[in-house]
This record gives structure tokens, C-alpha cells and sequence, in this order.
């Protein structure tokens, strides 16, 4: 299978499992001139998001697929290949956004897009702490912005509208999953020394399990005859960003 066709599974099938709901939509009306209070969103903190985060990007990593999902010094980025993507940028030491956008299901119209598309405009950051805005730019992967959660060191939230966001169909949850591995393993059963069978379930744990401390043997239990050494080096990244 080639990259293209892999990444470009649709995002209807990563919808279709994920993990997590960030939409709880408030009912109420917004009330005109009142700032209505923040959102809780149900994501598993940055804690726990790393060692799934860190394993898939090992395994792209591994098979040549670097710029898929990988950590800088300042924050964890992911894309699926069709033009939905996310980014967790850490703004210190206990605080984090989780920006990114869906191009198909992302019916909020945030900044410039709302003039561009000609649409009312969802303020993502009504309502929310300064901080949040302290780095919207959509690049490197995308051009408009659907969604801002803050991470508060204890929760998550958004501002508060009933407009889908993007947030599920992005598949962020099913790629970098804590509790499920079924995306890892599609990941990795290319890699040739699997001789066309898939990793096994304990190893795809194991590499979740490790937090971005991925060892050389654990890497090549999942995908055998790929750079494990560019994997191993992609995982421990995670550990440095914050």
C-alpha cells in the first residue's frame, strides 16, 4: 500500500470509531451581550495522549513517513493525509491548546475564514483565558482553524457554540489512541518483515505503554525491516516538547 492510499483512508471510517466525544454541545441559547462560560471537553490529558502520540509517530517515522505525525520543542502536530490535522502547543509548563481543523466537517468559521467563506464567525476563543491565543497559526498543515481547547493543567474546555467543529472526523483519538490500537496496527502491518501478518496486540501495547521511551527491540517487534533507528528517534521527541 502506497502513502497516499493509506492516509487517505477517509475520515468518515476514523469518525466511525472514535474514542472520545469532545462534543457535549450546550443546548442554551447564547444570551446577547453575556459571555457564556467555557465548555468541558472529555479528551484525555496531554499525559496521556503522549505514548499513543509517540507510537504512531515511531512507526510513520519508521516507514519514511516523518512528517505525518512528529513533536517539535513546542508542540505535537498530527495529520491524516487528507487535510484534517490537529496540534497540541504547550504554552509552559501546565498549559496547552489543541488546535486544528477538519476541511469537510468543520462548520465553525474562525478569523479570516469566516470572511473568506463568507460565513458568521464562531468565536473560538469567547469567553476563554488570553493565554489560548497565544498561537493560532493553521500552518504547517492547513489554513483555517476549527477548533481551540485549553488545557489548564487539570482540564480541557472550549468556548461555548453548537456548531460542529471538526474535532471526531480529525480521527486525532483513533491515530494516537490510549485505549486502542486497531489504526497503530494498520500502521505498521506493511512493514516486510511482519511477512504480511500484523504486530501483535502485546507489542502494539507495549509501544503505547512505553510513553515515548521506545526501545530499538520494541520498535522492531512492531515493524521489522523498517528504520527503527529514525522511529526510536521520532518517539523521543515527545518527551522533550513542554
Amino acid at each position: 500500500m502506497d502513502r497516499r492510499s493509506f492516509l487517505n483512508m477517509g475520515v468518515a471510517g476514523l469518525a466511525s470509531s472514535i474514542l472520545a466525544s469532545p462534543r457535549s454541545f450546550a443546548k442554551s441559547a447564547n444570551v446577547k451581550g453575556s459571555v457564556m462560560p467555557l465548555v468541558k471537553v472529555e479528551l484525555p490529558s496531554p499525559k496521556e495522549l503522549l505514548g499513543g502520540w509517540a507510537a504512531l509517530a515511531a512507526v510513520c517515522a519508521a516507514r519514511g513517513w516523518g512528517d505525518v505525525v512528529y513533536a517539535t520543542s513546542s508542540q505535537w502536530l498530527y495529520h491524516d493525509g487528507g487535510g484534517n490535522w490537529a496540534c497540541l502547543r504547550f504554552n509552559g509548563k501546565d498549559k496547552a491548546v489543541l488546535v486544528g481543523h477538519d476541511h469537510e466537517y468543520s462548520e465553525t468559521y474562525f478569523g479570516e475564514a469566516a470572511k473568506y467563506f463568507e460565513e458568521v464567525e464562531t468565536d473560538l476563543l469567547k469567553g476563554a483565558p488570553k493565554w489560548w491565543g497565544f498561537d493560532l497559526n493553521p500552518l504547517p498543515f492547513g489554513e483555517w482553524i476549527g477548533f481551540v481547547y485549553g488545557w489548564d493543567g487539570e482540564k480541557w474546555q472550549r468556548s461555548n457554540y453548537n456548531k460542529p467543529d471538526g474535532f471526531e472526523s480529525v480521527g486525532l483519538l483513533d491515530a494516537c489512541s490510549t485505549k486502542n490500537t486497531e489504526l497503530l496496527k494498520e500502521f505498521a502491518s506493511d512493514a516486510p518483515g511482519l511477512n504480511g501478518k500484523s504486530p501483535s496486540e502485546d507489542s502494539l501495547v507495549a509501544l503505547v505503554k512505553a510513553n515515548g521511551k521506545i526501545s530499538t527491540s520494541l520498535l522492531e517487534s512492531v515493524v521489522p525491516g523498517w528504520n527503527i533507528g529514525a522511529g526510536v528517534a521520532a518517539a523521543s521527541k515527545f518527551l522533550e516538547a513542554g
